[in-house]
């Protein structure tokens, strides 16, 4: 019988491997598919809006489970269709502890994937704030939502954010071990659905968030969206997809591998 996935050990492999292509691409290559990442990202967020608008005054358990419903659709055009986003690509620290890439190499991914995903974003809040599509309750709901994450403190958004993205990077992984689009869709699609049920904080969507709820009315400077949201965010995503999965995992499937071949080879 067929294997339709991979297991944990290949996963492993598979995403060291996929660090040191990512770790290697060039910086126009980066910025312009994290530009594309940032986009999808954005349409997520938009649906996310879109569906919630007219479910608030109904319950709101059932607003935030339907605006998590279609959100997904973000992550699934990343890793299906093809692009470079930041929160994913935290998992390159696996890759970095196998010493196959350098911390130049990942960060230079990171500082320009980060970038492009920021521009991708912006591009589409522009668009679709010219285009009028966000008007009456879903500009109100926009503008809720952007004041609300600007609101949390600093320990509160960080927290939010390392719970985040190790569902992310669980989505990536899981997806990695997927060997068909349906299966992948599903395995981007139920850990991301948690995630935005569960009111967690993702830097790359906030970045859709916040500036739209800016440009509806809110008032806020761009300084503040950075100090406020962005740079706790952020570090804790870091922290969740960077640092806590991927030392989990190495220690787990790479490193007993490593020390084996070591006695082997003595």
């Amino acid at each position: 019988m067929e294997k339709r996935y991979l297991l944990p050990r290949e996963v492993a492999e598979a995403t060291v491997n996929s660090g040191v292509v990512k770790a290697n691409l060039s910086i126009s290559r980066l910025i312009l598919l994290g530009i594309f990442a940032g986009i999808f990202i954005s349409f997520g967020a938009y649906g996310d809006i879109v569906v919630m608008q007219s479910l608030k005054n109904i319950d709101i358990g059932i607003m935030k489970f339907m605006g998590a419903f279609v959100f997904p659709v973000g992550l699934m055009l990343v890793v299906i269709a093809g692009a470079e986003l930041f929160t994913g690509n935290n998992l390159m620290t696996l890759a970095l502890m196998d010493g196959k890439i350098t911390l130049r190499g990942l960060l230079k991914n990171w500082v320009f994937v980060y970038i492009g995903n920021f521009i991708g974003s912006i591009l589409i809040v522009i668009v679709i704030f010219k285009a009028g599509l966000l008007k009456d309750r879903a500009a109100d709901l926009s503008i809720a939502i952007a004041k609300g994450k600007l609101g949390l403190t600093f320990e509160v958004a960080f927290l939010r954010a390392v719970l985040c993205n190790i569902i992310v990077v669980l989505a990536v992984w899981m997806a990695t071990a997927a060997q068909d689009i349906v299966s992948k869709i599903f395995a981007c699609w139920f850990p991301i659905m948690l995630f935005v049920l569960s009111g967690y904080e993702h830097s790359i969507a906030n970045m859709f968030f916040i500036p739209m709820g800016k440009l509806l009315g809110l008032s806020v400077t761009w300084g503040e969206i950075f100090i406020k949201n962005l740079i706790p965010v952020t570090i804790g995503n870091i922290v969740g997809g960077g640092l806590i999965v991927p030392l989990v995992y190495y220690i787990c499937y790479i490193k007993p591998f490593k020390e084996k071949e070591k006695v082997n080879i003595s």
